[in-house]
């Protein structure tokens, strides 16, 4: 089954707007990725100032490559790159065991 990456990063409230600007405008960063299954950027509601960026994989293998390529490219940049708006992060991986999905009717 698939795997799961979930990158948490901890955005001070004060560039949540920031963080989620960037994300909007990334769109097809990552869709078009070989082994590519879903993504989700989930904004805290109460309790913590931890965003989870939730992206599935068909396998490591996947994960690795775009790590390797597109990810790995779109995060180099000159002098003029604008200052994270994440103040930490760290990723969390899990493999699928059971799954899911509403009843069609």
């Amino acid at each position: 089954m698939s795997i799961v990456k979930i990158n948490v990063l901890n955005v001070p409230a004060e560039q949540r707007e920031v963080l989620e600007q960037r994300f909007a405008s990334r769109a097809g960063a990552v869709e078009n990725s070989d082994g590519f299954e879903w993504f989700e950027l989930l904004r805290p509601v109460e309790g913590t100032d931890d965003y989870l960026v939730y992206t599935r994989w068909r396998d490591e293998a996947s994960f690795q490559a775009w790590m390797e390529g597109p990810m790995k490219a779109a995060h180099q940049g000159g002098a003029d790159r604008p200052k994270p708006a994440a103040t930490g992060n760290e990723v969390w991986s899990f493999e699928v065991v059971q799954q899911a999905a509403p009843k069609q009717a």
